[in-house]
C-alpha cells in the first residue's frame, strides 16, 4: 500500500487519529473500547483513532482488530 498517512494527536483530548484514504467515512466500534475504526462507504478501513492514548501500558502493546468488508 503506497500512499500518504495523516495522523493527528490532541494532547488536551488525549486523542489519536490515524488516516490512510481522505475518502468520506464513518466511525465504527472494535474490539476494544478505546479504539474505533474509519471505514468508507464499501466497509474499507481508511484509517482509526483512540481516545485516552497516554493511559495505556508502555509495556504492553495496545491491541485491536480492524476489520475491511
Amino acid at each position: 500500500m503506497a500512499g500518504k498517512l495523516k495522523v493527528w494527536f490532541d494532547a488536551e483530548a488525549d486523542f489519536l487519529e490515524v488516516r490512510f484514504s481522505d475518502a468520506p467515512g464513518y466511525e465504527k466500534e472494535t474490539n476494544h473500547d478505546a479504539i474505533m475504526e474509519r471505514v468508507d462507504a464499501e466497509g474499507h478501513v481508511i484509517g482509526f483513532s483512540i481516545l485516552g492514548v497516554s493511559q495505556f501500558s508502555k509495556d504492553k502493546p495496545l491491541e485491536a482488530e480492524l476489520v475491511s468488508a
